[in-house]
């Protein structure tokens, strides 16, 4: 089998859906049932990216940016998430989770990481191991990437 660009990109096309529902599954059964998966969603955004902006959450979860403000109310009147003024910018506020949020979306990752395990248990340990070269190999490509210009349209 070639491991042309072309195979790689289809093949993750194909599987990371697969693994995607899975985690979505478990985090939202790990989730308290009165919080909504765009609520659930941006407190993972928000615990990966501290002092985010509520514009970049909204780009992020697929909200408009009227529609993110009164979700954050939500979750700021909840108690899990806290608006900090951007001191470089007085127009802008900074969203970090509070001990509360940040324990909620701790439960929910340790509740789909306990699944995962449970799923990748019965392979062999040489195929865990090629699962985690790839994993790092895919890191850098993919956490914080930006989309190539060709990709763009405009």
């Amino acid at each position: 089998m070639s491991a042309s660009p072309q195979l790689c990109a289809r093949e993750l096309l194909e599987v990371t859906p697969a693994i995607l529902q899975v985690i979505r599954v478990e985090m939202r059964a790990q989730r308290q049932h009165d919080l909504s998966v765009p609520q659930f969603r941006s407190l993972a955004f928000i615990s990966n990216r501290p002092g985010s902006s509520l514009s970049a959450a909204a780009e992020h979860i697929g909200l408009t940016l009227p529609t993110m403000s009164v979700l954050v109310e939500g979750l700021v009147q909840r108690g899990l998430v806290q608006r900090v003024p951007d001191l470089r910018d007085r127009r802008r506020v900074l969203l970090t989770l509070t001990a509360e949020g940040k324990t909620l979306h701790e439960h929910a990752l340790q509740g789909a990481a306990s699944a995962l395990e449970i799923l990748l248990a019965p392979l062999v340990v040489e195929d865990r191991e090629v699962i985690l070269r790839a994993l790092h190999v895919l890191r850098p490509l993919f956490m914080g990437a930006t989309v190539p210009a060709l990709l763009v349209q405009e």
